[in-house]
């Protein structure tokens, strides 16, 4: 059985609070490296190093490729994220109880997995892997939840957001927990929520779910968290989903333009769709290229494709050079009136010790509840 080690483990916690199950090999496929990621400052470190026991032979054979695997993502995962994180997926699905009810973990990597986590009361598996994620470690997630549909006791669901974007995190927070407060509502029991490595979009997910439904303050919740499993969840992304959710997923249209008659497509990536997505431009009588969009209050980075070529609008503001030397376009969307019940309550929100009135909780309870399914794939 492989171990985590050097992981702090609550007493009060059901036994197997931080676990690594071995798994079985995948195929071997050609490795790839992600694509590029805009970074952020790092400016917290958290490890998680993970070791095994010596692997049979059959283990072996599709090791070396997850190795190379794990250490791209590991290292892309640190630079995105702003703190040193390492995942190990050749060393199998690992997971920590945050309370009895609530599992923190990475992906499940076969089906197999699903009869590990039957055995510790799962009953509800909340996946927000995308399908490139699942790809990128040949994890066939079909077989998996066609594995899991032939008991009645679990329940396999997706929730999409994609990895290393807290901006998606926050846009993708209101669904993505209405979600998973239904499915617990429904099925009971203990919920595994994982993403890949489990230890960004998953802690952030059981987060907002402690914060917004459970009662926590948020400072509460994380240090409970942290306490129990070295991870780096976006607590901003929370904050402004909050605002968000109160002030009623207020939005304001903003208009990007490209001067020139020269070129024969434009497109925008970035803003809040990004960087691995693109949304062309229109082109009008006036010989320009226009994007009108409504984007809810935010910072957002952003970058012209011509014809094929990235480039910066000499006439949008532009970014200091990060550390890479690349400068992108940026926007920020605000309120016009700094007296504003959004200005007020992002004020609020932006503080340590942040909480919430029973009202406001109720609040947000009714919106999880009213707000419409997702279609599940």
């Amino acid at each position: 059985m492989n171990c985590l080690q050097n992981l702090p483990r609550s007493s009060t916690l059901p036994s197997q609070a931080f676990t690594r199950v071995a798994r079985k090999p995948s195929r071997p496929s050609i490795v790839f490296l992600m694509d590029k990621l805009n970074t952020s400052n790092l400016h917290q470190r958290s490890s998680l190093n993970a070791t095994s026991g010596p692997p049979s032979s059959t283990e072996m054979s599709g090791s070396g490729v997850d190795e190379v695997k794990s250490d791209v993502y590991s290292n892309n995962m640190t630079q995105a994220m702003g703190a040193v994180l390492t995942y190990r997926h050749e060393l199998g699905m690992n997971y920590n109880f945050i309370r009895p009810d609530i599992i923190v973990g990475s992906c499940l990597q076969s089906p197999e997995d699903v009869d590990k986590l039957r055995k510790i009361g799962v009953k509800t598996i909340f996946c927000l892997q995308q399908d490139s994620d699942l790809e990128y470690f040949s994890v066939d997630v079909t077989a998996i939840q066609q594995y899991a549909k032939q008991f009645d006791d679990i329940q396999h669901l997706r929730a999409r957001i994609r990895d290393f974007d807290a901006f998606d995190l926050r846009l993708r927070l209101p669904a993505v927990v209405s979600k998973l407060f239904k499915a617990i509502n429904r099925n009971g029991g203990v919920t595994y929520i994982h993403c890949t490595a489990g230890l960004g979009r998953a802690p952030a997910v059981a987060l907002a779910y402690m914060f917004w439904v459970q009662g926590y303050k948020l400072s509460e919740a994380h240090s409970l968290l942290l306490s129990i499993r070295p991870c780096f969840p976006k607590l901003d992304a929370i904050k402004s989903a909050t605002a968000d959710i109160l002030t009623g997923l207020t939005k304001k249209r903003v208009t990007l333009t490209w001067e020139d008659n020269n070129c024969s497509s434009v497109e925008i990536s970035g803003l809040d769709i990004g960087w691995g997505q693109r949304i062309p431009l229109k082109f009008n009588e006036k010989g320009q290229w226009i994007l009108e969009k409504e984007l809810p209050e935010g910072h957002y980075e952003y970058k012209y494709i011509i014809d094929g070529e990235w480039t910066c609008n000499k006439s949008d503001p532009v970014t200091l050079p990060n550390k890479d030397g690349h400068v992108n376009n940026y926007i920020d969307v605000s309120s016009l009136d700094p007296n504003s019940s959004r200005a007020e309550l992002q004020k609020r929100l932006s503080g340590d010790d942040v909480n919430l009135s029973q009202k406001e909780r109720f609040n947000i309870r009714e919106f999880l509840e009213a707000y419409a399914d997702e279609e599940e794939y």
